[in-house]
C-alpha cells in the first residue's frame, strides 16, 4: 500500500486543551479522503498541522512515504479556511501574483489555470464580485498553481449554492481522475462528500475513531433485514426455492442480511419456521449516509 499521507499519534495542544488527540491517519495515494467531524472536532487543526501552518505538540508525519517533511510539503497544495485572494483584483492578477511569488517563468500558465478552474471568461470582474463558488474555484487554482500531488482542502464546498457545488465536485473529480492528484477534504454536507469520497476517517473530539473505504461505507448502509437463525444454510436454500432471492449475505455466524423483497418480510418468516429454521431475532438495518455519520459522531448538530 503507497500512502501520500500517515501519521502517527499526531496531537496537538493548547493550553489545557487538546484539539487534536493522537491522530493516526492512512490516505492511500489516489484516495479523496472524506475528513468527517464535527465544528471544533480537530479537522482544521489537523490539516493545517499536516500542512505546515501549525506544529504538532507530539506524533509523526510521513509525507509521500518520508519524513523529510520540509521537501515533501513542496508537493502539497492546500486551501484551508478561507481563500486568501486580493478582493480589487481580477482572477488573472490573483494568479498572476502567485506566479511571480512560486518563481514559474511560464507566463502562459495563468491561462492554463484560469481555463482549468473555469475562469477564463472572468475578464476584468473584481474577485469582490465573484460568487462564493468563483472565489472557491480561484482558491483551489492557487493551491494547484505548483502542480502538487496531494491536495489538501477544508471545507471547500461550505456556504456554496446548489450550482457552485457541483461546479467544484466535478473539479475535484476531473482533478483527482485526470491528474491523479489525492485529495484530502474536510466537509460538513454529508450527502455531497459521499459523492466524491473513496474513503473515509472520523473524528471526534480531536480523535479519529474509525477509517473504511466507500464500498464499506455502502455496505453498513444498505437498507436490508436481518434475521439471526439457528441454521444459516437451510435457510438459504428456503429463500432461494421459495423466494429466488439471491441477494443475501452471512456476515457472522448465524447472521444473515437480504437485501430484496424487503416489503416481504412476514411471509418470509413464515416460510423460514415452517422449514424448520428457528429465528432468533429479526428486524429491518441500514440507514441513510447522513443518519449513520451522525450516529458516529454522536448525534447532534454542526457537522
Amino acid at each position: 500500500m503507497e500512502y501520500v499521507l500517515k501519521t502517527k499519534d499526531v496531537t496537538k495542544v493548547y493550553g489545557k486543551h487538546k484539539a487534536v488527540d493522537q491522530v493516526s491517519m492512512h490516505v492511500e495515494k489516489g484516495a479523496i479522503y472524506g475528513f468527517i467531524g464535527k465544528n471544533g472536532a480537530g479537522k482544521t487543526t489537523f490539516m493545517r498541522i499536516v500542512a505546515g501552518l501549525a506544529a504538532p505538540t507530539m506524533g509523526e508525519i510521513e509525507l509521500f512515504g518520508s519524513k523529510e517533511l520540509e521537501s515533501a510539503r513542496i508537493r502539497i497544495g492546500s486551501l484551508i479556511e478561507s481563500p486568501g485572494l486580493f478582493a480589487n483584483m481580477t482572477a488573472k492578477e490573483n494568479l498572476e501574483v502567485v506566479r511571480r511569488q512560486f518563481g514559474i517563468t511560464d507566463k502562459h500558465a495563468v491561462e492554463r489555470m484560469l481555463e482549468f478552474v473555469g475562469l477564463a471568461e472572468t475578464g476584468k470582474k473584481k474577485v469582490k464580485n465573484f460568487s462564493m463558488g468563483m472565489k472557491q474555484r480561484l482558491g483551489i487554482g492557487i493551491a494547484l498553481f505548483r502542480n502538487p500531488d496531494f491536495l489538501i482542502l477544508d471545507e471547500p464546498i461550505n456556504g456554496l449554492d446548489p450550482e457552485g457545488i457541483i461546479e467544484i465536485r466535478e473539479l475535484l473529480l476531473k482533478l483527482n481522475r485526470e491528474r491523479q492528484i489525492t485529495i484530502l477534504i474536510s466537509s460538513h454536507i454529508l450527502g455531497e462528500l459521499s459523492k466524491i469520497a473513496t474513503y473515509y476517517g472520523i473524528i471526534r473530539e480531536g480523535a479519529l475513531i474509525e477509517e473504511f473505504d466507500a464500498k464499506e461505507l455502502n455496505d453498513r448502509c444498505r437498507r436490508c433485514y436481518k434475521i439471526v437463525v439457528d441454521q444459516t444454510e437451510l435457510a438459504a436454500n428456503i429463500l432461494e426455492e421459495k423466494f429466488h432471492i439471491a441477494g443475501f449475505d452471512i456476515p457472522e455466524k448465524n447472521t444473515m442480511r437480504i437485501f430484496e423483497q424487503l416489503d416481504q418480510t412476514e411471509q418470509i418468516n413464515k416460510e423460514l419456521i415452517l422449514g424448520g429454521v428457528n429465528i432468533k431475532e429479526s428486524y429491518l438495518a441500514g440507514q441513510d449516509l447522513e443518519g449513520y455519520f451522525m450516529e458516529l459522531l454522536g448525534g447532534g448538530e454542526n457537522v
